[in-house]
């Protein structure tokens, strides 16, 4: 086996392990990660904010994202094609929705934004930055084409991994959010 069918077989157990200690999370921690999530973006003005509509057990920013809304314009990922980057829509609470790829959904209406801050959701993340995605590599594509927007990952501690098993493409991200605190080498939003 060569390494790289090492390295998926290795992120596919990573993978599988994240995603039973996340669906294993309480409400008191994943409110804790909201909390800290809002805390940690508050006060930002004018901005154009990428969130997520969070699906199975995913931490949710919803919460954040309703409140950011109010001074900030808020959009969500929309996969338009395999292989390619993520493009952004216009979101705000009560929009129309419909199921998009993956059975994800997305704003039927609404403008195409370009992010300058993207709350990254994630199955699996390290104290380094390392992030654990489902597989598809859309946001490695999306935030290698974005290089001057932030990027804050948004998880549960129960998904740490030490270290996530990561290969030539997979990008680190700065700043990690949890129910525990905030982590990474960025200071400032």
């Amino acid at each position: 086996m060569g390494d790289d069918a090492n390295l998926t077989a290795i992120k596919a157990q990573s993978r599988a392990a994240c995603l039973r200690a996340r669906a294993g999370v309480g409400e008191r921690a994943r409110a804790a990660a909201a909390t800290r999530l809002y805390a940690r973006l508050r006060g930002l003005n004018g901005r154009t904010i990428a969130g997520y509509l969070p699906i199975g057990s995913e931490a949710s920013p919803l919460g954040a994202m309703r409140v950011l809304g109010k001074d900030n314009r808020i959009c969500v990922p929309v996969v338009t094609a395999k292989g390619a980057p993520l493009r952004f829509r216009e979101w705000w609470p009560g929009c129309p929705l419909e199921k998009g790829v993956f059975g994800v959904m997305v704003p039927v209406d609404g403008g195409w934004r370009v992010p300058d801050l993207l709350i990254v959701p994630m199955v699996g993340f390290d104290d380094a930055g390392g992030r654990l995605g489902y597989g598809g590599g859309f946001y490695d594509r999306t935030l290698a084409g974005l290089p001057q927007a932030m990027a804050i990952g948004f998880a549960l501690e129960a998904q740490r991994l030490d270290p996530v098993p990561r290969g030539a493409h997979d990008m680190e991200l700065p700043l990690i959010v949890t129910e525990a605190g905030v982590f990474g080498a960025a200071t400032r939003v």
